[in-house]
């Protein structure tokens, strides 16, 4: 079976935050989701840039609810002002999909001093998720999602010693292995933990392949046209690279704990479908360290 926007049911009434929204996956999967009925929160760093893109959903889904809020997963204090206008704004919420991210870039820290990749794709979304966790309990049917990457099996550790990179000679790669290997053993951790406590909300992960978007940018030589004439014919769109994170927030025979991605070689490009990650992310005692220690640096606690 291909799955396919299409295979999205009906999402009206329902309310998804999608984190990123305003390019790339994010914005395909604002899309979609509005134009079968959801109310779609893009939350982003670059309002105007959300506008813009809200606007052109809205132009192609006449009708479409769509809102833009400020969120810059780089700094706890925006996480935290976001959330609780959120959670006031929408006393239900139904998906909130975690996909912002960024890939590769050279050695930056957040506003906090967490390493860039590290804060941003693992930190911030932990924060996020936290402090609107209590808006999805109740709901029937709520999701949360997570966007990893194949990513998380490339020179990836989450090296507890050095989270932030500051005693090691920088390694971007394996930094974004690092975000991404978190954000699957926060989500199966988050998973367990929602299935101890008997809640309606359930975790799953996502992982769009190689996808030809904004964020590859930091890729040595992504710009160079004969790089992106190539990439255009061997990666993955961003309409194909959107299909496992919506059918992970929106196929009824989804389960909490599951992981989606392309269908294709190595799981590059391709239709969504089940897939299975590396044998690390699946370690639970790595995933409780990981949680205690998120919990510390973001100061955030979870209702389960």
């Amino acid at each position: 079976m291909t799955w396919t926007e299409k295979d999205v049911p009906d999402e009206s009434g329902r309310v998804a935050i999608v984190t990123g929204s305003n390019t790339g996956l994010g914005y395909d999967t604002a899309r979609v989701l509005a134009a079968r009925g959801a109310r779609v929160v893009m939350a982003v760093r670059d309002t105007a840039k959300g506008d813009a893109a809200a606007a052109r959903i809205r132009a192609l889904s006449p009708g479409a609810e769509v809102t833009v809020h400020a969120l810059d997963l780089g700094s706890l204090a925006s996480v935290r002002a976001a959330a609780a206008e959120l959670a006031a704004a929408h006393p239900r919420i139904d998906l909130l999909i975690n996909n912002a991210g960024v890939m590769y870039p050279p050695k930056q820290t957040t506003a906090d001093g967490f390493e860039l990749q590290f804060g941003t794709n693992h930190l911030g979304h932990f924060a996020l998720t936290g402090l609107l966790l209590k808006n999805l309990l109740g709901v029937d049917g709520s999701r949360v999602v997570a966007v990893a990457s194949i990513a998380h099996n490339i020179r990836a550790k989450i090296d507890f010693a050095d989270l932030q990179w500051e005693t090691r000679r920088y390694d971007r790669v394996a930094s974004y292995g690092q975000s991404k290997l978190a954000n699957l053993m926060f989500t199966y951790d988050l998973q367990r933990r929602l299935a101890a406590a008997k809640a309606k909300t359930i975790a799953v992960a996502a992982h769009p392949g190689v996808a030809a978007t904004e964020l590859i940018r930091h890729v040595p030589g992504a710009g160079l046209p004969g790089v992106s004439w190539l990439s255009g014919r061997l990666l993955n769109t961003s309409e194909l690279g959107a299909l496992p994170t919506l059918r992970a927030a929106t196929d009824p025979a989804v389960r909490g704990g599951q992981y989606y991605g392309p269908d294709g070689f190595r799981e590059l490009r391709g239709y969504p479908k089940l897939v299975t990650s590396s044998a690390q992310s699946h370690d639970t005692a790595v995933q409780e360290r990981l949680w205690s220690v998120s919990e510390e640096l973001t100061g955030v606690t979870y209702p389960v």
